[in-house]
């Protein structure tokens, strides 16, 4: 599939900056000789901390391969997290109006790789600047920085749908690699959040939904909603 793999690249982009740090520990270490044991220390415990930043961000960043189904008029979760709200909105932008809503809590231990929901042709990609207030606020997506993705279903060209990429407290960067006039399928990368953030999903009003909120979703492979 396409932009595999483009996860652990950001991985390793965060981790090699760190390593200017690493040769500043190297050099403590030197001074630790000259100035005695509380510069080991102070080096040794620095070391630690990087090593376990190490650690989290190549855990962050992974991207496991979802079970994507095969049923046309399924429509699954954008995202990794928590469904805390389900109802009905207005997004003027794309959906036009009146439409129902399923928001996704990402924490920061979730995948943060974001998958299409539908086979389909996106028509429309806005970038919006904005605030950085948590993403634990259900209503973030009106203040803070995030990208609009609009689609139209292959299988259902009369229906669209759209998902808001919302940039949370510590999530201040949306790296989105599909782009407006490309077509994806389902499932397929199309976004990565760094950090703890928010997805909006924005459905059509005759959309029958498949999930409650508390409900943990996987994105690219649990069925949040169908086309009737």
């Amino acid at each position: 599939m396409k932009h595999a793999g483009k996860a652990q690249q950001a991985a390793l982009r965060l981790i090699l900056f760190t390593i200017g740090a690493v040769v500043v520990l190297l050099g403590a270490g030197f001074l630790a000789k000259v100035f005695g044991s509380f510069v080991g220390g102070l080096a040794s415990a620095l070391v630690a901390l990087w090593v376990l930043f190490t650690v989290f961000t190549l855990y962050f960043f992974r991207d496991p391969e979802p079970q994507t189904p095969a049923d046309r008029a399924a429509i699954v979760s954008p995202a990794h997290g928590t469904v805390d709200v389900v109802d009905e909105t207005s997004e003027a932008e794309f959906m036009g109006g009146r439409c129902k809503r399923i928001s996704i809590f990402l924490n920061v231990f979730n995948v943060h790789v974001q998958r299409a929901p539908v086979s389909g042709k996106i028509v429309f990609q806005k970038h919006t600047d904005g605030q950085f207030v948590s993403a634990t606020r259900s209503d973030c997506g009106e203040f803070n920085e995030n990208v609009l993705l609009g689609f139209v279903p292959t299988d259902f060209p009369n229906q669209k749908m759209g998902i808001r990429l919302i940039a949370g407290l510590i999530a201040r960067r949306i790296i989105v690699w599909a782009a407006a006039g490309e077509t994806v399928p389902r499932g397929e990368r199309i976004s990565l959040i760094q950090f703890g953030s928010r997805a909006d999903v924005y459905l059509p009003l005759d959309t029958k939904i498949h999930c409650k909120l508390g409900d943990k979703v996987t994105g690219g492979e649990t069925v949040i909603a169908a086309f009737e």
